[in-house]
């Protein structure tokens, strides 16, 4: 996620990384600088962006101690987590999705008090630019991330059993996958405009008895609803 953060604002980043090599590259590829430790960073940097592993919350923050704030994408690090792990400092929570690499990406932020008017702004505002941002209560933060950061893996493995079920009826797979693709985007869009109103999409394409009413009826024999339920379930008891 650090290099899709990375790669959806365009600029250049200080960065560092215990996997040699890893930090170089990402600084190759959008610019910036590879440093040699956490510390480093922190001592340099205006916002430290926190990507690693939860359980190493409490090491990380020993080594960047001397962060003038602190942004943390780190799933299930609350902002009293934060607070207590970085204290005496500004403290953002966020959860991005995949498609920021791309600035398309959903990302909700936790609400908080006020810390550093202009700061605040500024970080909200950053993060604001790789896609579209949402505030909410924190309790709710972690039912977000089930449904907008799971979601890319979720619709690519829509998108490849459609393809698979168009290559069984002999469309070829890459033409197969570009339709689906397309249609995809298009629907999202169509969605988007209707102010997600999926029930007057559904009823526009399904005509009564139609090829989409019975695929539709499928899709609920099949289980649909329930697996996604079933999913979300998945993701917050994990």
């Amino acid at each position: 996620m650090a290099r899709a953060l990375a790669l959806g604002w365009g600029r250049p980043v200080l960065c560092a990384d215990p996997v040699a090599g890893r930090a170089q590259e990402l600084a190759e590829l959008v610019g910036g600088t590879a440093l040699e430790s956490n510390e480093a960073v922190a001592e340099r940097a205006d916002l430290v962006v926190l990507c690693h592993k939860p359980p190493q919350l409490a090491a990380v923050a020993g080594q960047a101690s001397g962060a003038r704030a602190v942004a943390s994408i780190l799933a299930g690090v609350t902002l009293a987590d934060l607070r207590s792990a970085y204290p005496a400092r500004p403290v953002y929570r966020f959860m991005p999705s995949l498609p920021v690499e791309v600035r398309a990406g959903a990302v909700v932020q936790a609400a908080c008090e006020a810390q550093d008017p202009e700061l605040d702004r500024g970080v909200s505002e950053l993060f604001a630019d790789l896609g579209s941002l949402t505030v909410l209560p924190e309790g709710q933060i972690d039912a977000a991330m089930a449904v907008m950061g799971c979601s890319p893996a979720y619709i690519a493995l829509v998108v490849e059993a459609q393809v698979d079920a168009a290559v069984r009826r002999g469309l070829p797979a890459e033409q197969a996958a570009a339709l689906v693709v397309q249609t995809l985007a298009g629907t999202a869009e169509l969605l988007r405009v209707r102010e997600n109103d999926t029930l007057r999409v559904r009823r526009e394409v399904s005509s009564p008895g139609g090829t989409t009413a019975r695929g539709l009826a499928a899709l609920e024999r099949g289980g649909i609803r329930s697996a996604f339920s079933d999913a979300m379930d998945a993701a917050l008891e994990g």
